[in-house]
Order: structure tokens, then C-alpha cells, then sequence
């Protein structure tokens, strides 16, 4: 099941079509980013407004996160994706180019295996906050430390790590292992994994992402987040 659904045919109508239109890694990481952030309602429409974003950073969204100006922000203005705005781009704009220009880009963030993966992505977050972005940017940005089952940035993290050999993810951070992923968690795979039997925590929280990552570990320990496509695929039919 998991073979059927990682496919070529499955990205036209996925939010990682974004970044399969890049070939420069800083390219993916940014575009699948933000397409990742702004993946929550219908996806024929966070798909359309992922690429008005880009389309919005002239289609070179790393060139635009290092090199633009403050005037260059007001043609963001008006963008709107539910309750994502201009203000939380402009934080997360910010934040990141910190990141870049600053530290190690967003694989040396994720790649730090002096943390827990659930204390990389509460750091994406805190990194964020701390260079640019207001309060009301933090409910776009997961903190498993407080609970949250991080759905959207486990599924970059899929993206950005997942070999590449069937080309549907990137596989292009070499510092974390394919193992030390966790299952993308939303209300569609939580309940496949409940009637599977997958799952017995009623809450899509950050302690259900763990119970039933153990469970697909036991499957495969080394690719255990292939079966997303699997939970996905039952989900949809």
C-alpha cells in the first residue's frame, strides 16, 4: 500500500509539488517550508497560495530570503492563506534569513543531535521568534514540547530527509536519519491508525504521534515513515 501511494502521480496534487519545482537544495528547503506552514484546509488551495508566495519571491525564494530589501515585503501585503498573513511571512522571513545568515541553514538546525527531534522543531520555532516574528506567529509553528502533534513539520522533515530513489521526498539532509522520523499525524491518519489498531490515544497530540511512530518502527525501524503514504491512501479512498 505504501508503494502505490509513493509515486510520481502523487505529487502533482500534494503541497510538495512546490518545492519539486527547485533543483537548488536552499530552494526546496524554503519553498517545502513554506508550503509545508501554509498546509492546513483544501490542498488545491494550499497549493495555489504556496505558489503565489513564491511567485511573489520571483520563483527564487533563497535569493529573496538573503538579498531582499524592506520595500521588497509590500508586494506580500494582501497575501492571505487562512489565518496566515503578511505580518507572520515578514517574521518568518526574517527569522530565516537570520538562520542562514547566521547559523547553519535550516538542515544544520534540524541536523543537531544534541536534541531530541521534538526539541529541533520546537527550536524552528523558537529561532523564528526570537529573530523577526511576532507572538501571533507562534500558532504557525509547532512546539511538540507543548503537546502539539507537529503534523505540517513532520511532514517537511518526511520531505527533506525520505530517500529519494521512488521521487516523490528529497532525501537531501544527510544529518538525520530516515529512522528518527515521526508519522505526520492529522485527523485523516489518526483515524485510519485507530481502526487499524495502530492507535489508542484519542488525542491527535504529540504523545499519539509517538505511540503509533513506535508501532511503524516495529514494521521497519529504518523507514518506519513510508507507511504515511499508506495511512494517506487508505485516508483518501
Amino acid at each position: 500500500m505504501a508503494d502505490r501511494f509513493e509515486s510520481l502521480e502523487f505529487i502533482a496534487d500534494d503541497p510538495i509539488s512546490v518545492p519539486h519545482q527547485f533543483s537548488k537544495k536552499e530552494d526546496i528547503e524554503i519553498s517545502g517550508l513554506f508550503a509545508a506552514i501554509l498546509a492546513w484546509g483544501q490542498r488545491p488551495v494550499i497549493i495555489r497560495n504556496a505558489n503565489d508566495l513564491i511567485d511573489r519571491m520571483d520563483r527564487a525564494p533563497f535569493d529573496f530570503i538573503i538579498n531582499h530589501e524592506e520595500n521588497d515585503l509590500k508586494r506580500f501585503l494582501n497575501f492571505k492563506h487562512r489565518t496566515f498573513q503578511y505580518i507572520d511571512f515578514q517574521g518568518i522571513v526574517k527569522g530565516l534569513k537570520w538562520l542562514y545568515e547566521e547559523a547553519d541553514g535550516l538542515e544544520g538546525l534540524f541536523s543537531n543531535k544534541d536534541l531530541s527531534i521534538e526539541e529541533r522543531i520546537s527550536s524552528l520555532r523558537k529561532t523564528i521568534l526570537d529573530h523577526g516574528a511576532q507572538g501571533r506567529t507562534a500558532k504557525h509553528l509547532p512546539d511538540p514540547l507543548n503537546g502539539s502533534s507537529a503534523k505540517r513539520i513532520n511532514m517537511y522533515l518526511r520531505w527533506m530527509v525520505r530517500s529519494n530513489k521512488r521521487g516523490v521526498d528529497f532525501g537531501l539532509w544527510k544529518g538525520i536519519e530516515p529512522r528518527e522520523l515521526f508519522l505526520p499525524l492529522d485527523v485523516h491518519t489518526g483515524r485510519v491508525a485507530r481502526e487499524l489498531g495502530l492507535l489508542t490515544r484519542k488525542q491527535n497530540d504529540w504523545k499519539a504521534v509517538d505511540e503509533v511512530t513506535q508501532i511503524l518502527r516495529a514494521f521497519d525501524p529504518e523507514d518506519p515513515i513510508k507507511y504515511d503514504f499508506a495511512l494517506f491512501g487508505l485516508g483518501a479512498l
